[in-house]
């Protein structure tokens, strides 16, 4: 039994790996090898970031299992990935704390306009400017899975009214007013002030926000994308904002990505952009390293494993006390740790 490694590993964690799966060779590709090595892998775990040749890899039909080290799965859930019998898990919720910190640190830094208070530093200019308020607002959250709860949560002391759509509205927390169904999206722009994206990318989801969901949005509306750049249609949010029918942007993900040197968006004054850093987290590849190490045990226990896809056409894992595989990612790698 090999398993391959594709995400930034250190001598520590391959040891950790390793004591968990004593049965099997552990191969550190990195990014360099990963194409190569993947051909020979029962059991994968990474994200391969460089081109992979996954309809060769199915046809060798030696692949068992794919555990994803990021929460979004486009990167392996190809047709022919999705056709086949390897179980695909992700590391759904591992990184939500993360990420539901860096879109409040985007949100209120534009509402609160530190772009412009930054920019008037630089002049040495102290002018008091308008600023807008995160408490009482209307917040949208489009997409409820691991990032989108945590997000929910951490936004609650803020006062907001919190609303929701979701593939699979059920568990709806009591700080949430409303949890729709998936179909009410339009509806959640319409009402909200600031909409949140934490869809995954599929077939459904490529291109879910394009000019007509945008005119939907209020023109004082803030859009912020924290899950992958091809939800939105970057030239129908260009013409939103630069026709004032949007106030504003945040996003940690672009479409392209990197966003081309040439992009308006670079230089629009009510536009914020981050490279894609919302997962950055110090003790990620230790997270990750455990949700493995805890599926892995799983895996040759015969246990369900955490985050597995049952269906691996939406890219996700379904969540909710209705839908026995789903397991507390958090409490999963803190039983990891204590081991």
């Amino acid at each position: 039994m090999r398993i391959v490694l594709c995400y930034p590993v250190e001598a520590r964690h391959r040891e950790r790996i390793a004591a968990a799966a004593p049965w099997a060779e552990i191969v550190d590709a990195g990014q360099e090898r990963i194409a190569e090595e993947l051909l020979g892998a029962d059991i994968f775990c990474g994200h391969a970031k460089v081109s992979v040749d996954w309809d060769g890899v199915m046809r060798r039909g030696r692949l068992q299992w794919i555990q994803s080290s990021a929460a979004g799965m486009d990167h392996c859930l190809v047709p022919s990935v999705i056709a086949s019998e390897v179980a695909v898990t992700s590391a759904s919720g591992v990184l939500a704390d993360q990420v539901a910190e860096h879109t409040i640190a985007l949100v209120t830094a534009w509402l609160r306009g530190l772009p412009v208070f930054f920019r008037a530093q630089q002049k040495k200019e102290f002018i008091r400017r308008p600023t807008r308020d995160l408490h009482h607002t209307t917040v949208g959250i489009a997409g409820f899975g691991g990032v989108g709860r945590r997000l929910a949560q951490v936004l609650a002391p803020f006062k907001t009214r919190i609303l929701a759509v979701d593939l699979y509205p059920i568990d709806k927390p009591d700080y949430v007013e409303s949890l729709w169904p998936a179909d009410r999206l339009n509806d959640l722009l319409a009402e909200c002030d600031i909409v949140v994206l934490c869809l995954p990318l599929n077939d459904d989801t490529r291109g879910i926000i394009g000019a007509r969901e945008l005119a939907s949005m209020k023109p004082t509306a803030l859009l912020a994308n924290m899950a992958r750049g091809p939800l939105v249609v970057t030239a129908a949010l260009v013409d939103a904002l630069r026709g004032g029918r949007l106030a504003g942007a945040v996003m940690d993900v672009t479409d392209p990505e990197p966003l081309p040197i040439e992009s308006d968006l670079w230089d629009m004054p009510n536009v914020i952009v981050t490279p894609h850093v919302g997962g950055q987290c110090a003790t990620r590849i230790d997270d990750m390293t455990a949700l493995f190490c805890e599926n892995l045990r799983r895996w040759k226990s015969g246990e369900p494993l955490i985050n597995f896809l049952t269906d691996k056409r939406l890219g996700f894992p379904i969540r909710g006390t209705g839908h026995p595989l789903w397991v507390d990612v958090n409490e999963a790698v803190r039983l990891s740790q204590s081991r």
